[in-house]
């Protein structure tokens, strides 16, 4: 029988009175050579009485999920995988096997059990420099708050599980407090939400989910018992990796249950001879996307990271996007998606030496609807992996982008006929020419020096801006250029979104990265600088919807995890050309695809189309950007290794060797297939084609 005295103290401690005593236990506890009550306590009860009452506790991280259009799930994200459910969501034969193998009087103590605490001073007494816990469930919960508080940062991690007395202090002023002002119910339902169980498995949700694809409310006595065992050492009992440690450990749980009469002796033998049956179910956020997804998947993760509209500093978005809980739906079409991802793994092998990319945009409102890549996601050792998001820039996951060629030549056509000169203008075109003189945006004088010539010797002009357009001669859009005025190239590049090129630079002095400048050369209308598939699908895009500009947009609304909305980026439309200016340039890309270098990615069922063909130097790299009314897409194939060579060195694309290379010829039939797979049953709209120069109808399907 217990001594009276102690009763007293027992009561006391239910009574959550902060006492002299508690000050001593605490100490004991924390330092097992302490044998008497003397300044070591003194000083600990001072700590205990200076700490603030209340514990400010997190919201606890929980998973995210991101939706297509059409609501399905393109993947589960996470910083902690958490998904927070209320009691009444977790199985009791859950509940029972915790509280018996972890702290089996939970509803008959206060904040300290103290039966459990003079135990571990016994034992940590006559141990040699060993301790031993006497934690509630409280207290346990107390210091997962702080393993919480810390997140990812090591140090502060390291802080938080330390064994000290004055944690210890912390651990038990706060489980007093805990024990007041909440029921038993709501500390245990607390606790199992944000305890640890391996494999990245943060709550009894996740962890049913991760070791049996189960909710937590389904969970059987084996299932239970197996997981109730894991709070305490989850790496050593880990069932995918030390199944015969993991079994030994739950069935210690059983027969705790039994002998504290959760079970029966007979249900306990029957669970201890079932077997782990594990179904794993493990999340690979971004990595477990199908149809290509992963990549915009990465991409959407990168918008929240770094646009204001999820919070003013970095740091802010950082704690949005930890926290979790987020339901964050996103403009990616199915169809689109997946007839997009087979283009471009039909015609290019995730193991080739080059790789093709896509994206496909909605006029008119700068959606993304598709973004897909021929190698897959992922950070395994196999060359046809990789996490660089070759639609976008740097800054966001991409890979630096690359030269654009000829499919930039429409943006110096759109410049020239903004200011006032005509299709009907005419150049000498003569095979190669030199580049004239020319003056960029910050007033510098660009001298006249060696230019480029045309892409075969029988491009001799004179040309009109059309005839040029429609076989892309070299030597019209260089004195176009200068006509027009280097300077407003540029300028309408920033119209339509390009304000830096795709890659980052590195400053020395102040160690940051930073978008690589425009680079203002009389090169320019050629192509060379480095630019994504999404900036120019989102340029045609601009020409498709008659001059009206939108950036680009992925995500339509999020909600937090109080189910509360949060403001998402807008897409920002306006008018950045005149819809005369639009309609010409629409009116000679449709005759590129018609009568030009894009023949090959003509639809045979007549849906109108436009575009450009685009070959940067050496064939390095190819591109086709078009669009139909609907839609515009701009697809690049390039080698992507650490030394990129030409695409026609005799390197295997999609199985054969490509004898001639030619955005028409090999990026052309990818942008055709996806865009006939995204378009399939959708009625044919119809351009607004303007009359060509002397007269001339356009050309039509």
């Amino acid at each position: 029988m217990s001594h009276p005295a102690l009763r007293s103290v027992g009561l006391g401690f239910r009574l959550l009175g902060a006492s002299v005593l508690a000050g001593a236990l605490v100490a004991g506890i924390a330092l097992p050579a302490v044998g008497s009550v003397g300044f070591g306590a003194k000083s600990a009860v001072d700590e205990f009485d200076n700490l603030p009452d209340d514990l400010i506790t997190p919201p606890l991280s929980q998973a995210s999920t991101i939706y297509d259009a059409d609501g399905g799930v393109i993947a589960t994200v996470y910083s902690r995988d958490r998904t927070v459910v209320p009691l009444s969501k977790i199985a009791p034969v859950m509940q029972n096997a915790l509280i018996d193998i972890e702290d089996n009087r939970f509803y008959q103590h206060g904040a300290i059990d103290l039966k459990g605490t003079l135990r571990a001073l016994t034992n940590n007494a006559d141990s040699s420099g060993g301790t031993q816990g006497g934690s509630t469930l409280t207290q346990q919960y107390i210091k997962n708050v702080g393993i919480e508080k810390a997140g990812n940062d090591p140090v502060k991690l390291a802080e938080a599980v330390r064994q000290t007395t004055g944690r210890k202090i912390t651990e038990l002023k706060y489980a007093i407090k805990m024990e007041q002002t909440h029921t038993k119910a709501e500390i245990l339902a607390d606790y199992l939400n944000i305890t640890f169980f391996g494999n990245q498995a943060y709550g009894i949700e996740a962890a049913a989910e991760r070791y049996f694809s189960v909710h937590a409310y389904q969970l059987t006595l084996p299932q239970a018992a197996l997981l109730a065992g894991l709070v305490q050492s989850p790496s050593e009992d880990d069932p995918i990796s030390h199944p015969v440690a993991a079994l030994a450990r739950r069935n210690t749980v059983l027969d705790a249950m039994a002998r504290y009469h959760s079970i029966t002796p007979a249900q306990a033998k029957a669970a201890e001879a079932t077997p782990l049956k594990l179904k794993t179910s493990l999340p690979q956020g971004c990595t477990d996307a199908k149809h290509g997804e992963a990549f915009f998947c990465d991409y959407v993760e990168h918008i929240v990271l770094q646009d204001p509209a999820f919070g003013a500093t970095a740091a802010i978005r950082q704690e949005v996007w930890d926290q979790g809980g987020l339901k964050i739906h996103t403009t990616l079409q199915p169809k689109d998606q997946k007839a997009v991802q087979a283009a471009v793994t039909g015609h290019v092998n995730a193991g080739d030496k080059a790789a093709a990319a896509m994206t496909i945009v909605q006029p008119g409102t700068g959606k993304i609807l598709a973004m897909g890549q021929s190698r897959p996601y992922g950070t395994g050792a196999g060359a046809d992996q990789t996490t660089l998001n070759y639609n976008v820039d740097q800054s966001m996951g991409g890979g630096g982008g690359f030269q654009t060629g000829s499919t930039f030549k429409p943006i110096t056509a759109a410049a020239a006929l903004e200011q006032g000169i005509g299709m009907d203008q005419t150049y000498a075109s003569p095979y190669s020419a030199d580049y004239p003189q020319m003056t960029d945006c910050d007033g510098n004088t660009l001298v006249p020096q060696p230019g480029d010539r045309n892409d075969e010797t029988s491009l001799v002009g004179p040309f009109n801006m059309p005839q040029a357009m429609a076989q892309s001669v070299n030597t019209y859009f260089v004195p176009l250029e200068a006509q027009a005025g280097l300077c407003n190239v540029v300028k309408m590049m920033n119209k339509l979104g390009i304000t830096t090129q795709a890659m980052q630079t590195y400053d020395k002095k102040t160690k940051t990265y930073s978008p690589a400048p425009i680079q203002q050369v009389q090169s320019l209308t050629l192509g060379t600088n480095n630019l994504t598939p999404l900036q120019m699908a989102n340029v045609y895009a601009t020409f498709a919807a008659r001059g009206t500009y939108c950036s680009p947009t992925a995500i339509t609304s999020v909600t937090g995890p109080t189910g509360k909305s949060l403001s998402v980026p807008q897409p920002n439309c306006n008018q950045v050309m005149s819809q005369t200016t639009a309609d010409d340039i629409t009116t000679m890309l449709n005759g590129v695809v018609q009568d030009g270098t894009g023949t090959p990615v003509k639809f045979a069922d007549g849906r109108p189309s436009a575009g450009k063909t685009g070959t940067t130097n050496g064939s390095k790299q190819v591109w086709f950007v078009g669009f139909t009314p609907e839609l515009a897409g701009a697809t690049v194939l390039s080698d992507t290794g650490l030394k990129v060579t030409d695409l026609d060195d005799g390197q295997s694309i999609g199985g054969h060797i490509p004898y001639v290379v030619t955005g028409g010829g090999l990026a052309g039939p990818i942008w055709h297939d996806a865009m006939s797979g995204a378009l399939a049953g959708v009625p044919f709209g119809q351009f607004n084609l303007v009359p060509l120069p002397g007269g001339a109808k356009p050309s039509s399907p």
